[in-house]
């Protein structure tokens, strides 16, 4: 695994020498000045590591996995050994920013333009690889980890417009991180500073839909065409790899493929003691159909939270998915046996997975109804108790979808926030956020305008945060075919009626796994991956939350008495406050860990950082 920071700087200014100062005392492996840029590189593992060029022209740093590098090399050299770094440099040279397009892979890449005077940092088209930066007055640092940043400036406080979007959204929304001042260059994007260093945001990567009429069996083709593809790609020349294995059709896919390379594969499974929350069963009978070797886990209530700390410091910011637990066991036990693991992430978002896509169909009859006797309808609504069966259905139907629908998870609505909060700003609700791709997808359909909400906030703020973060922080690198331009390119192309119909999700999908996936998967309705905080709040994790909300130091950002008479409804049995319980009490775990500083595995812990 890698780290680096780096720093572009006009002059170097009394600020600069006392960041570079500090970068220093970290012990990176190779530090670099190339004019002005200072880099700091640590290398752990050869493949990943970054590979920095610095000529008359250009500095330039790349770092991540190409897949089609030899392709790259060969369209500026018919020698093969030009290293893909020199071959870099000169498509940019000759192609600009539009060789960014053409990478594909997990990476991030920072070029320093001496000819144009301007320096750019770019995070790869789905934000599987993250890459910070901090503005100073006479330029900027960089990092592929945040605490790489925080480390060396000495100073870490909580941007409460970003916690005020964190408790919706359970994770926060690129480009803010949860401190102040620090930030995300959002995925398919590159960050520019100009001569007079000026910043500005632009995408080099539209991950926008656009259906094209095609026979099914020419689609089936097309994605069984681009998948095994992806999976051969990214298997070629690894020898240590497995594949991770839940109940789903998106893995069992992956690993059925990647069988058919590596017949002796391994696969990986997690799943917890308590009943119905465990789908080691089901991709134990995967395996054994599939004809590979199943590694499974089983995850205690007092193994889960023992590793809460831990997870969070890798995860440098709080994420609230209960399911970043299990992936961090299931990277743990792969590890032990490979250094490479496949993973099934994506397919969801781009095949329109989730059971929340056919929200349309269910709600269709409120097209019908005129728009003032849907306004009456609405707060007719707000007036009922919620435990009215139908007030949901009545309040989603009569409300905009680009008003309630932020992604995947919604925690907290905007009125519960004002409670919660000590210091509530209306300028900043959940709308910000999502209103600028609501704009570009206006007019397509509303199940269209879901996935691509969640293309640009859900994939990269919480699906491939996890994957990231928890696999790196095991020393495990994860791979994910579905997570691919070339299986997107496929996707991209396919009319609604192939992914949201008959009543399921994932039409063509399951239509092009049969005869490949065993059927008792592709029948197999949606679990995700199910963690039973709902049970543990109310029972083995009671004490452990009550303890942990009266002693967090949040005090200055929450109404902690709210917190615990939330906790208090929750364990009545009154109402189910799970989710939004488990968002409060990751934020506080977050903050003792790099606020308060209260658990010795920070600094222990710092030479094994990797983002």
């Amino acid at each position: 695994m890698e780290r680096y920071v780096g720093i572009y700087y006009r002059e170097k200014t009394t600020t600069v020498e006392e960041i570079i100062k500090n970068i220093k005392l970290e012990n990176y492996e190779t530090y670099m000045e190339c004019g002005n840029v200072f880099l700091a590189i640590d290398i752990k593992r050869t493949e990943d590591e970054p590979s920095v060029l610095a000529t008359d022209e250009t500095v330039l740093l790349f770092s991540g996995i190409c897949f089609n590098e030899q392709e790259l090399v060969e369209k500026v050299s018919l020698d093969a050994d030009v290293p893909f770094i020199e071959a870099l440099e000169i498509l940019y040279r000759k192609n600009g920013e539009g060789i960014f397009r053409e990478i594909r892979g997990y990476f991030t890449l920072f070029i320093y333009d001496k000819l144009a005077q301007k320096a750019m940092l770019v995070r790869d088209q789905f934000g599987t690889n993250f890459l910070y930066y901090h503005e100073f007055t006479d330029g900027f640092m960089f990092a592929n980890s945040k605490k790489a940043i925080v480390n060396t400036l000495k100073d870490h406080r909580v941007d409460q417009k970003a916690l005020q979007q964190y408790l919706s959204f359970q994770y926060v929304p690129n480009p803010q991180t949860i401190t102040e001042n620090i930030f995300l260059v959002p995925s398919g994007n590159y960050v520019v500073f100009d001569e007079t260093n000026q910043r500005s945001t632009k995408l080099y990567y539209d991950r926008s839909f656009h259906p094209v009429l095609t026979e099914k069996h020419a689609l089936i083709k097309r994605i069984r065409e681009a998948l095994y593809d992806s999976v051969f790609t990214m298997m070629e020349g690894k020898t240590s790899i497995g594949s991770f294995l839940s109940g789903g059709i998106d893995s069992t896919f992956v690993a059925a493929i990647a069988k058919d390379i590596k017949p002796d594969l391994k696969t990986f499974s997690v799943g917890f003691e308590r009943e119905g929350y465990s789908e080691i069963e089901v991709a134990q009978e995967s395996a054994a159909k599939l004809g590979v070797e199943n590694i499974s886990k089983v995850i205690t209530a007092e193994e889960y939270v023992d590793r809460l700390p831990e997870i969070i410091w890798h995860m440098e910011d709080p994420l609230a998915d209960p399911a970043c637990v299990p992936l961090y066991f299931v990277a743990r036990e792969a590890k032990k046996h490979v250094d490479y693991a496949l993973s099934g992430e994506g397919a969801d978002e781009f095949f329109g997975g989730y059971n929340i896509y056919r929200e349309a169909e269910s709600l269709k009859m409120f097209n019908y109804i005129p728009s003032v006797l849907k306004v009456g309808l609405n707060k007719l609504a707000a007036l009922l108790p919620d435990n009215v069966k139908g007030k949901s259905f009545i309040e989603r139907g009569t409300t905009p979808l680009r008003d309630r629908y932020i992604g995947n998870a919604k925690i907290f609505e905007e009125d519960e926030k004002k409670s919660l909060l000590l210091n509530y700003d209306d300028k900043f609700t959940y709308r910000n956020v999502t209103q600028p791709f609501y704009e570009r997808v206006a007019d397509e359909p509303h199940t269209t305008q879901m996935q691509y909400i969640d293309i640009h906030t859900w994939l990269p703020g919480d699906i491939l945060l996890k994957a990231n973060k928890m696999s790196r922080a095991n020393g495990l690198t994860v791979l994910m075919p579905f997570v691919d331009i070339r299986v997107f390119e496929v996707a991209r192309e396919l009319p609604l009626h192939y992914t949201i119909a008959e009543g399921t999700t994932k039409r063509i999908l399951r239509e092009a796994a049969r005869g490949i996936v065993p059927d008792h998967v592709l029948a197999r309705k949606k679990l995700g991956f199910p963690v039973p905080i709902r049970h543990w709040l109310k029972d083995e994790l009671y004490d452990w939350a009550k303890t942990l909300i009266e002693e967090s130091g949040t005090d200055e950002y929450l109404n902690k008495q709210e917190v615990l008479n939330m906790l208090e409804r929750h364990a009545s049995g009154k109402e189910d406050l799970s989710r939004k319980l488990w968002t409060v009490l990751i934020f506080m775990v977050w903050h003792q860990i790099f606020i308060e500083e209260k658990f010795a595995f920070q600094k222990e812990k710092q030479a094994i950082n990797v983002s």
